[in-house]
């Protein structure tokens, strides 16, 4: 079905920035990139997916059954993205929130060509309709820069202006809101996101994308193209990998700034290891996903390998855990998805309760933000990250949204919690306002 050719790369960074760059030419696009973060569960440095030969596009309903036929009939390679509305189709939920972005809610497609990079190997796969052009697209993308210009020149709309969705004063209230939902019993946690956005506002796509990697240098980054929407994301979070039958979760709960004094760096690590709220949100969830895991695993499997370990990025410090489980040789890859979407750090425990509450008390639809970017093999493994710390946009709409959250607990503090979104949505606001 597929011809594959190996290449050795004299410069693999080089290489990359020359290979995102030929890509544009195409509608559909997702590029995956590790940035070279050394990490236990990982197959490929960077991925490239281009150019759909078949493809699915569905709102909510009936998705995962749609996701499911379209992966075991496709039995190759597909890419995409789930929606976090796609809890509708689980659970008796709605989402009712404004949406100036309109991404379908899930979408997923086979693309005719791909590369693999690992180490200094690249490996190409074309379908066998286009395995002829492989030398020459190997050749046309050797011709383009080695490096991505990032210049106020990019942006064609001028100085870009931010509005929140909602105040300092109106996000205070609303975290009151929840902590008496807390107090009352009816969740423990819940994680409440606000939107940031610019209305009749444009960007350069791929520049944007890659200022605000360099800046971050997470080890889930993604660009996705899908003619005009687009996703730019500096995620360092996993959602759900399947290798085999593991099953792996690694959910992040708990945010410190970084300091460029040393000495100030490690004491913002210890305070974050030692932070009794920090701590419990993460207990929480873990103990959500374990539960969640539990209902394709092997009885007995799900285990936790990491309990609340301290990862180190360029913007913060993050507390993350990983969860594993086994799974059987007849439960299918996209019911594992199915039975654990959408993924606990991004929605609260109890799951359901804190689902109705966010959607009440949120001001616009999550959409693409805090679901999943990532791929099916032909081997029903699969790898997908967490929509985090992401730009979405929509460039027929001119329309650019960022959005950033947290979990409220009930040690909450709404002055703290806001402080918070902050650190998370620094990296996007100096990107976008940098331009």
């Amino acid at each position: 079905m597929r011809t594959t050719k190996t290449y050795t790369l004299d410069n693999p960074s080089q290489f990359k920035n020359k290979l995102l760059q030929w890509a544009q030419q195409f509608d559909e696009i997702i590029w995956l990139d590790s940035n070279n973060y050394i990490q236990q569960y990982s197959s490929y440095d960077a991925i490239l997916a281009i150019d759909a030969f078949t493809s699915i596009k569905t709102d909510y309903y009936s998705c995962f059954d749609t996701l499911k036929e379209y992966q075991e009939q496709t039995a190759d390679w597909i890419f995409g993205y789930l929606s976090y509305d796609l809890k509708n189709d689980t659970e008796n939920l709605v989402s009712k929130n404004p949406d100036n972005l309109e991404f379908p809610d899930l979408y997923f497609f086979q693309p005719k060509k791909i590369f693999l990079l690992k180490g200094n190997e690249l490996e190409v796969q074309y379908l066998r309709m286009v395995d002829d052009e492989i030398e020459e697209d190997r050749k046309l993308i050797d011709t383009f820069p080695t490096t991505i210009k990032v210049s106020v020149e990019d942006n064609p709309c001028g100085k870009i202006k931010i509005s929140l969705r909602i105040t300092k004063d109106v996000y205070r209230q609303k975290i009151e809101q929840m902590l008496q939902h807390i107090h009352r019993g009816d969740i423990y946690e819940a994680n409440f996101c606000q939107e940031f956005f610019a209305e009749n506002s444009c960007i350069a796509p791929l520049e944007t994308y890659y200022h605000l990697n360099q800046i971050s240098k997470p080890p889930f980054a993604t660009f996705f193209k899908r003619n005009h929407q687009y996703l730019l994301s500096a995620s360092p979070e996993r959602y759900l990998r399947k290798s085999g039958n593991k099953i792996i979760s690694q959910p992040i709960k708990g945010t410190a700034k970084r300091s460029q004094d040393k000495e100030q760096d490690q004491e913002f690590i210890q305070m974050l290891q030692n932070d009794p709220k920090e701590r419990s949100e993460n207990v929480m969830i873990v103990d959500l996903v374990r539960n969640d895991l539990s209902r394709t695993a092997v009885k007995g499997s799900v285990k936790v390998e990491e309990l609340c370990k301290i990862y180190t990025f360029p913007q913060v410090h993050q507390m993350i855990s990983t969860v594993v489980s086994e799974i059987d040789n007849t439960t299918s890859a996209v019911d594992v998805i199915r039975t654990t979407f959408p993924m606990g750090s991004m929605t609260g425990a109890p799951k359901i309760s804190a689902m109705k509450i966010i959607e009440a008390l949120e001001e616009s639809k999550r959409g693409l933000y805090s679901g999943a970017v990532g791929y099916f093999t032909p081997d029903n493994d699969f790898d997908f990250n967490v929509v985090i710390r992401s730009i979405l946009y929509n460039e027929e709409n001119q329309y650019i949204s960022y959005t950033v959250g947290g979990a409220i607990t009930a040690k909450s503090d709404p002055d703290k919690e806001y402080e918070e979104c902050l650190v998370k949505a620094k990296a996007m606001r100096e990107v976008l306002e940098g331009i």
